[in-house]
This record gives C-alpha cells, sequence and structure tokens, in this order.
C-alpha cells in the first residue's frame, strides 16, 4: 500500500497536481518502519479497510505536504493495486518454482523413457507403459501453468485507480497522466478502465493460482499412491524424521505429498469464493474486497505451497524399477489382454476375440504370476485360426506395445527445451518497490 501511495504522489508531482517537494516528503515517509502494523490492523475495523488508517498515519508524518497524500484515490486504489502488487510477486516465485518441478520431471522423463512399469486406470492395471511417459505428463502440466501464470502477470495485473466512483473526477484532465505515471512506476498493466466492480481479473488470478496447486496435486497424488505398500515404485527424497509415524516405527509415509495435497484441496476450495466475489452491486460492491483480501492470501499461500513442495519431492524422487518389472508381472498376463484381443480380432473378428480373452482373463483367477492369460487364450483358440503359441508369447511382450510413448516424450521434452530457454534462471525478488520494503523479505523467506 505504500508503494501505491508512493508512486501515486510522484505521478501527481509530474502532472504539476502535487508539488514536487511534498511528493518528495511524501515518499521518504512510505517506509514501513515508520508504522505500527498491529494498531493499523486494529483501526483498519473502523473503516472496514487498512488504507484509512495508513493514510491518516501517512498525513501526520508527512506535516505540510499531508494535505497531498492519496490525493484524488479512494481506499479500494489502495488495496486493489497493493493486491497486484503482491500477486505479481507471488507470480515470479511460483513461476519459479514451476521451472523446478518442470526441470526434475524432465530429468525424469529422459531417463526414464525406457523404464518398463504400469499404467493404471480407475487404480487397476491398465497397460504397459514407461516411467518416463508419465513423468512427461507432470512435465506438460507444469509447463501448461507456467504459460498460464506467466501471461497473467505479463497482462492481467493491472493498477487499480479510479478515484470515488471510477471517475477520477477528482484529477481532472490530469487524470489518464497520473493513472500511466502510477502503471509505469509499479510496472503493472494500464487498464481500460477502472475495475472496481469488474472483478473478472481477480477471478483469474484465482483460477490460475488453483491451477497451478491442481496440477501439483495430481502429481502429489501420485507418488503417494506409488508409495503404498502394494505398489512400492517410489518414495520421496529422504531426510531424518521425514515420513515417520508417531507409532509405527517402520513408516515412510509420504509426508510431502500429503502436503502439498493438502495445500492443493485448500486452493480448490478458495476459488468459490473469488467467484463469488464477482457479483457486485453497480459501481462499489459491498463487503467484496474485503473477502477477496482475506482469501486471496490464502489462495498464494496455498499454490505457492503445493508447487515449492512438489518441486522438491520430484528433485530427490527415489524409484524402484526392479519394483516396477515385478508388478508387471504379477498380473498372469492381463496387462497384455487388449494386445491379444486386437491381434486375435485379425483372423476372429473383433466380437469373438473380445469374449474368448474375457473369458481367458476370467479363467486366469487363483492362478500364479506368469503367462496365465497367454496359456488360456491357446486353450480356446479355433482350430484353423493360424495362430501359434509362438504369436501369443510375442504378444505378450510388454516392449512391444508402447504405441506412441517414445513419440509423446520426445514432444514433452522439446516444448520443455523451448520453455527452458526463455525462463529466467534465478529467484524473482519479492521486495516490490525496494526502495520501500523493510529489511528481511527476501527470497529465501517465501517458504510455504
Amino acid at each position: 500500500m505504500l508503494d501505491v501511495e508512493a508512486s501515486l504522489a510522484e505521478a501527481e508531482a509530474d502532472a504539476g497536481i502535487v508539488p514536487a517537494e511534498a511528493a518528495a516528503s511524501i515518499v521518504s515517509c512510505c517506509r514501513v518502519e515508520h508504522f505500527d502494523v498491529d494498531t493499523l490492523g486494529h483501526e483498519a475495523r473502523l473503516g472496514a479497510n487498512p488504507v484509512i488508517p495508513l493514510v491518516t498515519a501517512l498525513r501526520e508524518l508527512a506535516g505540510d505536504a499531508g494535505d497531498f497524500v492519496h490525493f484524488g484515490a479512494t481506499s479500494q486504489d489502495i488495496l486493489d493495486t497493493a493486491a497486484m502488487l503482491i500477486v505479481k510477486q507471488a507470480s515470479g516465485l511460483v513461476l519459479y518454482d514451476l521451472r523446478r518441478l518442470a526441470a526434475a520431471a524432465s530429468t525424469l522423463t529422459e531417463s526414464h523413457r525406457q523404464t518398463l512399469t504400469v499404467a493404471r486406470t480407475l487404480l487397476q492395471h491398465a497397460l504397459p507403459t514407461t516411467f518416463g511417459l508419465k513423468a512427461a505428463s507432470w512435465l506438460n502440466a507444469a509447463l501448461d501453468v507456467g504459460e498460464l501464470l506467466d501471461r497473467l502477470a505479463r497482462t492481467r495485473l493491472a493498477v487499480q485507480l479510479g478515484g470515488a466512483a471510477g471517475t477520477l473526477a477528482a484529477l481532472g484532465e490530469d487524470g489518464p497522466a497520473v493513472l500511466e505515471g502510477v502503471a509505469g512506476r509499479l510496472d503493472l498493466q494500464v487498464p481500460v478502465l477502472p475495475w472496481h466492480s469488474d472483478r473478472t481479473r481477480m477471478a483469474e488470478v484465482a483460477s490460475v493460482f488453483a491451477t497451478a496447486a491442481g496440477s501439483a496435486g495430481k502429481i502429489a497424488l501420485d507418488v503417494a499412491l506409488l508409495m503404498q505398500s502394494e505398489v512400492a515404485e517410489a518414495s520421496e527424497p529422504s531426510a531424518p524424521g521425514r515420513g515417520s509415524s508417531s507409532s509405527m516405527p517402520h513408516k515412510r509415509n509420504p509426508a510431502l505429498s500429503v502436503a502439498a495435497l493438502a495445500s492443493a484441496r485448500r486452493a480448490a476450495g478458495l476459488v468459490p469464493v473469488m467467484l463469488g466475489s464477482m457479483i457486485q452491486e453497480h459501481e462499489r460492491g459491498l463487503g467484496s474486497i474485503q473477502v477477496e483480501s482475506l482469501t486471496l492470501t490464502e489462495l498464494l499461500r496455498a499454490s505457492g505451497g503445493a508447487v515449492g513442495t512438489m518441486a522438491d519431492v520430484l528433485e530427490g524422487l527415489e524409484l524402484d524399477e526392479g519394483r516396477m518389472v515385478e508388478l508387471l508381472g504379477s498380473d498372469r498376463g492381463l496387462l497384455m489382454a487388449e494386445r491379444l484381443a486386437g491381434e486375435l480380432a485379425k483372423c476372429l473378428g473383433r466380437e469373438q476375440a473380445s469374449r474368448l480373452v474375457t473369458e481367458a482373463s476370467r479363467a486366469t483367477a487363483g492362478r500364479p504370476a506368469g503367462g496365465a492369460l497367454g496359456e488360456e487364450v491357446i486353450r480356446r483358440l479355433p482350430p484353423g485360426c493360424g495362430v501359434t503359441a509362438e504369436d501369443i508369447d510375442g504378444w505378450q511382450d510388454p516392449r512391444g506395445y508402447l504405441g506412441a510413448a517414445d513419440w509423446f516424450i520426445d514432444r514433452a521434452l522439446a516444448r520443455q527445451r523451448v520453455a527452458q530457454a526463455a525462463m529466467p534462471a534465478s529467484v524473482p525478488s519479492t521486495r516490490g518497490a525496494a526502495r520501500h520494503a523493510p529489511a528481511g523479505t527476501g527470497p529465501e523467506e517465501h517458504g510455504s
């Protein structure tokens, strides 16, 4: 809020509305250490927002320049623009963690593109796939979200300056110049018109951040399921005390994935609140910005927490390839049922082939792991169909039924190379306008 007030004073000085000396005095007062934040919080209840007590305190600090503080603006102008600055900072941090997430998924994709594993649909074994393709789906989702968030940060975060009723009447003909001056100083977009009661922008912010959290949550759920005792194909990176149980010393729980899942589900539950805030009265709404402020804070935290945590997980994910091979052969050959039905359809017709393989699959119940399905299929083959036992054995090789997995992996990796070249490598600053920020607000303090 102080960044916005300082930029407003400077822009109004440039337009000749505020004396340059007064603007300089206001800017020098716009430092967090000059204010008692607890007191501002308590006094905010009197006017239903924190801008009113902030402006009062700022005017007292500014002395003779106090009459020019907040000139021509309304409280919502300051709150909304401050929210945009916070979203911009959060966008940079989440984009950085999405880059980490994508890089880790890319490494897994490349190094495990030939690692056979079981694809599961509705939590049941479906077909053979590769772990590389599974990781490629994580990679592609991270890139999708990164594009959404990058677009949001570049094109949809706009300054709010409309004055009491969205006309900037108090600034006269200089209003547009002041608006552009504030936007330029804060590196925000100039909106087509004030958006006091048009909350499309805020709804988009909520949706994009919740989508980021949801993508991370999907990966978290996959990892947690892969860590099940019955599966045990993957483990989160180990650390002393991580994943331990208070009562069962043998446990290695998916603690990081649990935390990310909690954040993702929390984010999803907050979006309806932001969407509900779109329905407002006339030029200014009743209580909507207050609801948004509280909700947005939680939503940004949840999104950042989910994405950052899963970047940590994928960077140190431990895989058990031997267990993947073991599970491939644990279902009596049923994993290759679709291929067998497809090949037999060439001589038996699709309906008869499907019925034969279905009956053979059911007949394998209770049989040991191995090629039970192939044996049952051979027993049921009609004479003269031309299919041999060697054919059946060949069709049960999972490496021969991976379809376009390699092609899809190549596409995901190519997309990652393009995205990586375009994204910054450094952690973005969370300082906003640095001259107004207190010490100790750097990127090292952005943890969830």
